[in-house]
This record gives C-alpha cells, sequence and structure tokens, in this order.
C-alpha cells in the first residue's frame, strides 16, 4: 500500500491535513476473506511403524503470506437527478473498499461530461463525519490537495460529497452530469495486475476484478419554477342577473398554477376582504372541497379582518390549485 499521489489541486479548498485527522466517520462491515499480511503455514506429519515401534516425522513448513486485493465500489446515494438552481449544489455518493487491506483512495472529478447542458464548477470532496447522509459545512471535513482519503481497513463504506456551483443563467429542465471518480492509491489496472512488495508487510498488492478504479454519475437538474396566479369573480344580484349592486354575491376564484420544472414549498396563498364587502362565512373551498373559517387542522382560515389564507405545501408543475370563497356587497 501506498499513499502519495497528486490530483486536482484546483478542486480542494485551503485547509490543512490536520483538521482530518480522526475526521472520519465511516460505516465498518465485518471484513471479508482473510486479511492482508496474515501468515498461512501448513507442516505435513507422517507416522509409521519401522519394527521397532510407532514413530511420526514431520516435513518442513510452507508459509505463504496473503498478498494484498485491491479492489473499491462507487456509487451515487442520490435517488435521482438533484434540483439545482445558480448558487451552491451537493451531489452524493458512497465509496466501500472491498480489498482485504488497508488502503487509501485518491479522488477526482469529471464536470465537463459530454451531452451536459450546462458544466459545474467543482469546489471540493468532502467527507461525512456524523454518519447522517447530509453535508453538513464547518462539521463535514473538506479533503486538502490531493483529494485523497485517510487509509481505510477492509470493508469500509465512505459517504462523499461533490461540493459544486450551478452558473448563472441555465434554463429550466437543463441537466448537468458530474462524475466522481475512485482509484486505490497504490495502484490500478487489469484484474491481476501485480504490485510487487506494495502490500502489506511487504507482500505484493494484486488488482481484484473492479480494477482498482470505479466511476459514479451524479446528475443536476434546473428546475426554475415559478407560481403564476390568476383572480376572477362571478357576480350574482339579488335579481338573478349580475349586476354588482348591494346585496349581490362576488365568488372568487384563484387559480395557482406552478410553471417549469421543479418543485415549490411552502405555497401560501392569502387575500384581503374587499373594502365595502363581507365575508360569506362558510364559503371557502379548495378545488371545491370545503374549508373551515377556523385556524384548525385543514389547509384554509377566513376572517372579516384577517381575510383569506390557504396553505398549499408543496406544488409541483402541472397540479393547478384552486381556491374559491364569497362575499356579499354590503348594502
Amino acid at each position: 500500500m501506498t499513499t502519495g499521489a497528486c490530483i486536482n489541486p484546483s478542486l480542494a479548498l485551503a485547509i490543512g491535513a490536520a483538521v482530518l485527522a480522526g475526521a472520519f466517520a465511516p460505516a465498518q462491515l465485518i471484513a471479508g476473506g482473510v486479511t492482508a499480511g496474515t501468515l498461512i503455514e501448513n507442516t505435513a506429519i507422517a507416522s509409521y511403524d519401522d519394527g521397532a515401534g510407532p514413530r511420526t516425522i514431520n516435513s518442513n513448513t510452507v508459509t505463504v503470506r496473503v498478498d494484498e486485493l485491491l479492489d473499491l465500489t462507487l456509487t451515487s446515494l442520490d435517488p435521482g437527478p438533484v434540483a439545482a438552481r445558480p448558487g451552491d449544489a451537493v451531489l452524493t455518493f458512497e465509496l466501500t473498499h472491498q480489498g482485504n487491506g488497508p488502503e487509501a483512495f485518491r479522488l477526482s472529478t469529471i464536470a465537463n461530461v459530454a451531452g451536459n447542458d450546462f458544466d459545474v464548477t467543482v469546489n471540493a470532496l468532502a467527507i461525512d463525519s456524523n454518519g447522517n447522509g447530509v453535508f453538513d459545512p464547518g462539521i463535514d471535513p473538506v479533503l486538502p490537495a490531493p483529494e485523497t482519503t485517510a487509509v481505510l481497513v477492509p470493508d469500509t463504506v465512505l459517504t462523499v460529497f461533490v461540493l459544486a456551483s450551478v452558473p448563472e443563467g441555465i434554463s429550466d429542465a437543463q441537466r448537468s452530469a458530474v462524475d466522481l471518480v475512485a482509484e486505490a492509491v497504490t495502484g490500478s489496472g487489469a484484474a491481476g495486475t501485480v504490485f510487487a512488495g506494495q502490500g502489506v508487510d511487504g507482500g505484493d498488492a494484486i488488482v481484484g476484478t473492479t480494477g482498482a478504479l470505479a466511476t459514479a454519475r451524479g446528475e443536476l437538474l434546473a428546475g426554475i419554477a415559478t407560481v403564476e396566479l390568476v383572480k376572477s369573480v362571478v357576480l350574482r344580484d339579488p335579481f338573478g342577473g349580475t349586476a354588482a349592486v348591494p346585496g349581490a354575491v362576488a365568488t372568487f376564484t384563484i387559480v395557482a398554477r406552478v410553471n417549469g420544472s421543479g418543485t415549490l414549498s411552502n405555497l401560501v396563498i392569502t387575500d384581503a376582504i374587499p373594502a365595502g364587502t363581507t365575508y360569506a362565512p362558510g364559503s371557502l373551498a379548495l378545488d371545491a372541497a370545503p374549508l373551515t373559517d377556523a385556524e384548525d387542522g385543514d389547509a384554509g382560515s377566513a376572517d372579516q379582518t384577517v381575510g383569506v389564507r390557504v396553505d398549499l405545501g408543496t406544488a409541483t408543475t402541472g397540479n393547478d390549485r384552486t381556491v374559491t370563497f364569497d362575499v356579499v356587497i354590503n348594502p
């Protein structure tokens, strides 16, 4: 196992390596297979009777030191494209050390992937130090140049964050892919490639089936969602017509439409009761379903002084929401 490498120094933030000491909190499984450096010893025994009595002799002892196997996997932990707007974005990956000896892994990124609608700028790579799967600034350590993990014991699972900046000027529904590359510091190559004397205790290091090199892809989807509100009114006068006279009922309809892509959260519609009118109690509705006027468990509330308030929560493209309520023109 070797640990010296130098790649992509522009991706690292200027912090000292001492910040990383003891900062990793990877998940560790029970290592499979025999640990590198283990001595497998065997001695044969022969027993016989030469006439003078039974005898036993031992052969010479054969000792085999288990070589280090270099293997890893790398996957994206994001369930799909990450919603992106101009500014900061985080992609999440999982690196699993599948070898049988202590090994560090060199990390790098490719941001200008063929077919991208836009390219991000990768600012840094960070390690999930508390195991919560979410990048916590000031808590999760950023890897200094060269971007190399600590030496990991076999079967360690490490969460890696790619910290990127999304450029201004992107358009709705544009996509961008970022590749994360991980390679065993000792080396990579075709399965069976031997790095003589570079394994544990001076043994050899052998490249496993993964080539000791893996690439995983994360994706960003530009979601530039906006809300359009369309309000209309229908009048019913006391004489069966549509005149705006005292005593006429005005039914207001507000349609909230989300345009673009992505998801909006905490969408709330409010409307004041117009001067010269009185709110008609019990007339508030969302998508034709009645809402109570009180501030209780449903999405809406209505009051002559405060007005109408309807909490739509999370809203997505193509899902219009309609609020209606009545007022009476004061006599």
